[in-house]
């Protein structure tokens, strides 16, 4: 067991927050951000002890060599115990294991008990007396008082989504199909049919005049259609008298797909998103796969491209399943329905061809919101069922707007608008219901960071945290009196775990352990989960009690002695002062291990990796997810090479500005971010301007063609891996965000791609490219290949990776990709 005594007592002698005071666990009137007086602060990670050093193939190989981390973290239903998932050593398989608090050590869950642990998304009856869940497509009831276990279904169909009524009853989904369960007499009986089809024409008498002389005419005919009559009035005589039968059947429509549809806790009503039945991809959309199992070149279907995106709305339905009346919920209700809010940039474009724009009001396309960290719905019922709130997203991005729905009038209520002139984020965007109050409470970014919001249904917002920090992972408590949540307050490296007391706003820490802590709340809300990493040490499982100051118990020990052994450089996190602004550019640094402080000469070579994914957080205390590149990096720097790791802007954990900065221009703030870098490293680290190189992947080898291509002295060598070179090519819910579309906003594409800017290439560049990427396509490379060709440049070149996926895999992949990346920085720097 490891013990917070231990863990403060490490922490402490290792962990400096220079000039930063560290958050403590006691009760404060309103969180106060907590950002660096001074921009040049530095703070200092733990020293990771071992004496092997890394060498580029250990860095490369299989992560098996690291440990086998917890994954996929759950606590039992009575909160007894911790499940979680271990990748077997040497295969992609995962076994389950069983943590008894009390116990010394986790118990391997044999292959016939799995059904038995429950799940994640499991579901608990209104007095928590029962759990329902999903094991491999049927559905299981667990009783918490007895630890009895029953199986639902079992069933060669897929149920999911239980979902437990008011009276204890029991819902769940088999495909378009809501199944009712009366778990005292266990008959299962169809509730609701959602039939994406027309309603079958009913049987109607003759009406044309040849029509009605046929059936006077002819006998057959007429008695054909009695019988028809006949059998259709007796069975709606059949299902009207006796209650053995059901009709559960209501009608949407036909060339419609189900996007959502939530039942309420009562079970009399249903919310239903339906949108046009709509292919993802053209049929020239494939991506050529040529290592196939038996020697043939596969097509492989390939995603839309954003410039080939088209604008689709989502239908919002209410039905009452009393009577199967259905009614169409319009937009017309909510604030900015039909708004130009692209009016500016359209002016722009239009001025560009010589043309004046000329604005008017017109209804936009509205869906449901799309967040891509999610796992609730975008529609959320209240515990009675007597209100529904929906989370709508503008197609354009501008806009989302929490509503409610006036059942009587049958029309949405506004309740928050949220508008951001250049996207509303696909993050923060958490919401939901108190449990006994007609209040909901909700994530915004209007103050400019994701903060806690209630409303009471017919009152006023109140912003309830405060600062210049993000607010994430909402879970409220049963008696409405806390919000848990995660936030970076103490340092934007650094998350936490808080509760905030919804009755008189005080927040109070629940964690102090200074990494990266991700948490779930214990079904009977008396402790918290934790899965918490350092800069220098992979996530491991933890437990605490529910409330500040609580002992910290480590469950698991993952890591391998051999990674134990290895010696590996601790980077500095260092606020880097922005040319363009005020707030800092957040960077870690990895100096040589015979680095002097203040030594001068100007004569270290240096290497800035940039991090992919655009919005993603990579300068923080916890454990990255760019382990290989964090190794990498680490041998660099044994061998002299300074190694800066920025988030630029873009990243994500800055706040809203910080992510809008490349609104409509990509790749030029970041660049300007890393001009900075370069100065920061001569003026701080010895480096030479005239001795460094960039690489990055995804993302970050867009802003390495950027860099390259638009600030041509800055670096001498860069590597591109999966890059992207043309936004037009990429997807439509992400790139759209940032650029609007192409047919829109054509100025926005050509000023943030960099095959617009490749005649400014003159110094080396490494392109890696994999060849079955269904992210960035590799057509992305190969029609840059061809523009420096055309462009008769001589300092490029590409390498291929026949059977990887846009995230390698083998790791003779990444062992060849990363000496390539060696190789060019020792021959040019």
């Amino acid at each position: 067991m490891f013990h917070k005594s231990l863990l403060a007592a490490t922490i402490a002698s290792s962990f400096i927050l220079s000039g930063c005071q560290s958050t403590t666990q006691e009760s404060v009137s309103a969180p106060v951000a907590n950002t660096p007086s001074q921009p040049e602060q530095v703070v200092q990670t733990p020293v990771k002890p071992g004496s092997t050093a890394i060498t580029l193939e250990q860095a490369m190989a299989d992560p098996d060599w690291i440990g086998n981390q917890p994954e996929n973290a759950f606590w039992a239903g009575d909160s007894s115990a911790v499940i979680f998932n271990q990748k077997q050593q040497g295969t992609v398989l995962r076994d389950s294991f069983v943590q008894q608090l009390k116990a010394d050590s986790a118990s391997q869950v044999e292959l016939k008990d799995l059904h038995t642990l429950g799940d994640a998304d499991a579901v608990f009856s209104r007095d928590k007396r029962l759990q329902a869940y999903e094991f491999e497509g049927d559905i299981f009831l667990k009783n918490l008082t007895n630890n009895t276990l029953i199986q639902i279904t079992k069933t060669s169909a897929f149920e999911s989504s239980p979902q437990f009524l008011n009276d204890n009853s029991l819902v769940y989904r088999v495909g378009n199909v809501f199944m009712h369960v009366d778990l005292q007499t266990s008959l299962h009986s169809e509730l609701v049919n959602l039939k994406l089809e027309d309603k079958p024409v009913k049987i109607e008498d003759p009406k044309s005049y040849i029509a009605k002389e046929q059936h006077k005419l002819i006998d057959y005919v007429a008695l054909q259609h009695k019988n028809k009559q006949d059998k259709v009035n007796r069975q709606q005589a059949l299902n009207d008298a006796n209650s053995a039968m059901v009709d559960a059947n209501v009608y949407l429509g036909d060339n419609k797909r189900l996007v959502d549809a939530q039942l309420s806790p009562d079970g009399t009503k249903l919310i239903v998103a339906l949108t046009d039945t709509r292919s993802w991809r053209s049929d020239s959309d494939i991506m050529p796969n040529y290592i196939t199992d038996d020697a043939t070149v596969a097509s492989v279907p390939a995603r839309r491209r954003v410039a080939d995106a088209k604008p689709q709305e989502t239908e919002l339905v209410y039905i009452d399943l009393a009577n199967k009346q259905k009614s169409t919920l319009t937009y017309n209700t909510l604030p900015g329905w039909d708004e130009d809010v692209l009016a500016a940039v359209k002016a722009e474009n239009y001025a560009r061809e010589g043309k004046t724009y000329k604005s008017q009001k017109k209804r936009r396309e509205i869906n449901l919101m799309m967040d891509w960290g999610w796992d609730q719905s975008a529609i959320v019922w209240n515990n009675t069922g007597s209100q529904v709130a929906v989370m709508l997203e503008a197609w354009d991005n501008k806009d989302r707007w929490i509503a409610t729905v006036d059942f009587a009038a049958k029309k949405l209520v506004n309740q928050h608008r949220l508008h951001d002139d250049a996207w509303v984020n696909y993050t923060f965007n958490d919401f939901g219901w108190l449990n006994n109050k007609d209040t909901l409470y909700y994530l915004s970014e209007e103050s400019g960071y994701s903060h806690i919001y209630t409303k009471p249904l017919n009152g006023k917002a109140t912003q309830r945290t405060k600062g210049q920090f993000e607010v994430s992972n909402l879970t409220l408590s049963a008696d409405d009196n806390y919000l848990y949540y995660k936030a970076n307050q103490k340092h934007p490296g650094v998350y936490e775990v808080y509760r905030l007391n919804l009755e008189n706003s005080q927040v109070e820490a629940l964690t102090d352990l200074n990494g990266m802590t991700d948490y779930v709340l214990s079904p009977d809300e008396s402790k918290v989960l934790l899965t918490h990493s350092t800069v220098m040490t992979p996530p491991e499982l933890f437990v605490i009690d529910a409330t500040p100051n609580s002992e910290v118990t480590q469950l698991t020990h993952t890591v391998s002695d051999q990674f134990v052994a290895t010696k590996l450089v601790a980077p500095k996190i260092v606020a880097v002062p922005s040319s363009h602004g005020e707030q800092p550019v957040y960077a870690k640094v990895y100096y040589p291990t015979d680095y002097q402080e203040g030594e001068t000469g100007k004569n270290r070579k240096a290497v800035i990796f940039n991090h992919g994914a655009g919005y993603l957080q990579n300068s923080h205390f916890g454990w990255s997810g760019y382990f290989r590149e964090f190794m990498f990096h680490s041998l660099l720097a044994n061998e002299g090479y300074v190694v800066m790791d920025m988030d630029y802007r873009a990243s994500k954990g800055y706040g809203r500005d910080w992510r809008t900065a490349i609104y409509r221009q990509m790749g030029t703030p970041e660049t300007q971010d890393l001009v900075d870098g370069v100065k920061w490293m001569a003026e701080n680290a010895n480096v030479d301007v005239k001795r460094v190189g960039t690489y990055g992947g995804s993302y970050g080898g867009f802003m390495t063609f950027m860099a390259l291509f638009t600030e041509p002295e800055l670096f001498q060598a860069g590597a591109a891996l999966r890059p992207v070179s043309d936004w037009a090519h990429y997807n439509a819910p992400y790139t759209s965000n940032i650029l609007n579309h192409p047919d829109v906003d054509p100025i926005a594409y050509e000023r943030s791609s960099p095959i617009y800017f490749a005649e400014g290439l003159n110094k080396r560049l490494l392109i890696n490219a994999p060849m079955v990427d269904d992210n960035v396509f590799f057509q992305d490379v190969v029609r840059l290949v061809q523009r420096f060709i055309e462009l008769e440049k001589e300092n490029f070149e590409t390498a291929i990776f026949p059977v990887e996926p846009h995230g390698f895999v083998q790791p003779s992949s990444w062992l060849d990709e990363y000496r390539r990346i060696y190789k060019l920085f020792e021959e040019t720097l």
